[in-house]
């Protein structure tokens, strides 16, 4: 894999996360934290790239305490894949570099 894109700010109210998506590439990961697992959800402004990225290889995760802490847990896209901080660690080391996105 290439980079993880790390983004912790909701769709719903800054454009990073589709400022990400924009430059993702097929071996990237893309790891959603904090008010960024808004994105993870199925009425996300950026709903449909995402789901249009996940189809084409692009990995996304959601961090799971986040998810769970905003009680999203029923309402996400289909295959976002939950980590926990052990997951975020690992998937750290198995990317080239990690790009944060504020």
């Amino acid at each position: 894999m290439s980079t993880l894109h790390t983004v912790n700010k909701s769709p719903f109210t800054h454009g990073t996360l589709a400022s990400c998506l924009s430059i993702c590439a097929q071996n990237d990961g893309i790891l959603l934290l904090e008010d960024g697992v808004f994105g993870a959800l199925a009425t996300a402004p950026c709903a449909d790239k995402l789901t249009e990225l996940i189809e084409s290889g692009v990995k996304v995760y959601a961090l799971s305490n986040d998810i769970k802490a905003r009680g999203l847990q029923e309402k996400l896209l289909n295959n976002i894949l939950l980590t926990d901080y052990t997951g975020f660690v690992q998937l750290s080391i198995d990317h080239r570099c990690v790009q944060s996105w504020y």
